[in-house]
């Protein structure tokens, strides 16, 4: 049997913080994952339309191996600000990668589109990601809240408003999985138009209500249930971080980012479609000191999957109702 972590929340990992910040008038925010020490990273983008910076060094083959943070933001391109903001409070610190007398942060960044979701985007020349990003590192912590927080401020699910979620597994060998996940799908997150959610046969206990699946299922469970049907174009993605305390390489981080894709399939239908700019970062703090075994990466993947498909779900059941959403709540669907 799976068990959670004694937060579950990805900060169960050693060597992690999570820091939300948020702007309500303009229903939009900025998560930051902190890393104690520099972590080995990896990427896996399978959504068609993303908006990312420095993923490119995140591939195996090129040099840096690790990152000191990273961040997930709304605001579609313009989220990407975020990072510079968590960038200067890390160089504040003296953290980064050392280049002869000089220190750079590593801080990779994927954004979500939340540009039409009701909030003020009136924000003058310059939009406030930066400064968000700066004050959720600056909040980063073991705990923080989820649902209608951070970068799941502003997210919007068919038919129901998303947020930010987060899950952790603790696997028998000692290794803890953790997820972390902004939910702004173009598809849906529940089967048809019931409260019963795909993530379901991952649940532990209550977390995300405890509805199991449905019987029989609806018949609506196979339709294809959008955001919005009439323009799709640019309205969606969910971005997220699958985080262990294993020892991994760049390269098997990778294999950990396309696993946890799999929990995406899991509690969004459908996922990666060519409107979402689904991604997954993987994170790897080595802190347990266990090397997984190639039999041992068999479980850590299944793991992986089913961790980000509860994180998925538990973003979309912790939402929380601002006057003028365009969509309910689940608890009040």
């Amino acid at each position: 049997m799976f068990r959670t972590g004694a937060r579950n929340l990805v900060t169960d990992v050693a060597g992690l913080r999570v820091g939300n910040a948020a702007d309500l008038r303009i229903r939009s925010g900025v998560t930051v994952v902190l890393c104690d020490e520099p972590a080995v990273a990896a990427v896996q983008v399978l959504g068609g339309a993303p908006g990312t910076r420095e993923t490119d060094l995140l591939e195996p083959h090129n040099t840096v191996e690790a990152v000191n943070a990273v961040v997930l933001a709304g605001g579609s391109a313009f989220g990407l600000d975020a990072a510079s903001g968590t960038q200067a409070f890390l160089r504040e610190q003296g953290v980064g990668f050392a280049v002869q007398d000089q220190v750079v942060p590593i801080v990779p960044a994927a954004i979500l589109f939340d540009l039409t979701n009701g909030g003020d985007k009136d924000w003058g020349r310059y939009p406030p990601y930066r400064e968000l990003g700066y004050e959720a590192a600056r909040l980063a912590a073991a705990d923080f809240a989820i649902g209608t927080q951070g970068a799941g401020t502003g997210a919007l699910t068919a038919g129901l408003k998303g947020g930010l979620g987060s899950a952790s597994t603790v696997l028998d060998n000692g290794i803890t999985v953790g997820a972390l996940v902004a939910v702004n799908p173009l598809g849906s997150v529940t089967m048809g138009r019931s409260r019963h959610f795909w993530a379901s046969p991952f649940e532990i206990g209550d977390e995300f209500g405890g509805l199991g699946l449905p019987s029989p299922m609806p018949d609506d469970a196979r339709e294809i249930r959008l955001k919005f049907s009439e323009k799709p174009q640019g309205a969606a993605t969910t971005i997220a971080i699958i985080a262990s305390d294993a020892v991994l390489t760049k390269a098997a981080a990778k294999r950990l980012a396309i696993a946890a894709h799999d929990g995406f399939s899991r509690a969004i239908w459908p996922s990666h479609t060519p409107f979402d700019g689904d991604l997954v970062f993987a994170l790897a703090t080595g802190r347990s000191g266990i090397t997984v075994s190639p039999e041992q990466a068999i479980e850590l993947g299944a793991v992986a999957g089913a961790t980000m498909a509860r994180a998925i779900a538990r973003g979309v059941h912790a939402a929380t109702r601002v006057e003028g959403d365009p969509f309910p709540v689940w608890s009040a669907s």
